[in-house]
């Protein structure tokens, strides 16, 4: 199985995702409390072709993303009330944990062995590093969240890398840095 330059495979969980009502406090909780860190910010988030559930969107979230060993923690605020994969994930069970990240080779490629199996597309969304992400619901009845295909771009490896870099022997200074 291949492996990213952050050492996570392909077609495996690279990231945990939460859903947060402050994102500033939430960093504050992951770098003291679970030992992650720094965290990227990408203060809004608002894609021109973004989906949710067929309709376009125009939902806006800010997105932080730091590590804990290798895994990728995502903390996701939304900044409206625009429907949206977080909005419903909030109403419906408060913030919390909200999906797993599964990088992939190529989303689309792979997107039709999930629908085979149960999932449904609730989402989708052009991202800043290349690609698109896709996020899926249902499936096997035990999943606590959404899943998102994960488009394992060069530009995705190179900065989620630097991310995780970032991490290896983090000494605390600059705890929130810019994603871009």
């Amino acid at each position: 199985m291949t492996k990213l330059g952050f050492g996570q495979p392909f077609g495996g969980i690279m990231q945990t995702a939460f859903v947060v009502a402050d994102i500033r406090a939430s960093i504050d909780h992951f770098i003291r409390d679970c030992g992650a860190g720094p965290f990227f910010l990408l203060d809004h988030f608002l894609a021109s072709d973004q989906f949710y559930r067929g309709e376009p969107s125009r939902a806006d979230v800010t997105i932080a993303m730091g590590f804990a060993g290798h895994m990728q923690i995502e903390l996701i605020q939304p900044l409206d009330d625009h429907p949206s994969v977080y909005r419903e994930t909030i109403e419906e069970r408060g913030y919390g944990f909200h999906h797993f990240g599964i990088a992939c080779a190529d989303v689309d490629a792979e997107l039709p062995g999930y629908l085979e199996r149960a999932y449904r597309l609730a989402f989708r969304a052009a991202v800043p590093t290349g690609g698109a992400v896709a996020y899926l619901e249902g499936g096997d009845a035990a999943a606590p969240g959404f899943l998102e295909l994960i488009p394992a771009t060069p530009g995705m490896d190179e900065h989620f890398t630097r991310f995780w870099k970032a991490s290896l022997d983090w000494d605390g200074a600059d705890p929130v840095r810019p994603f871009l």
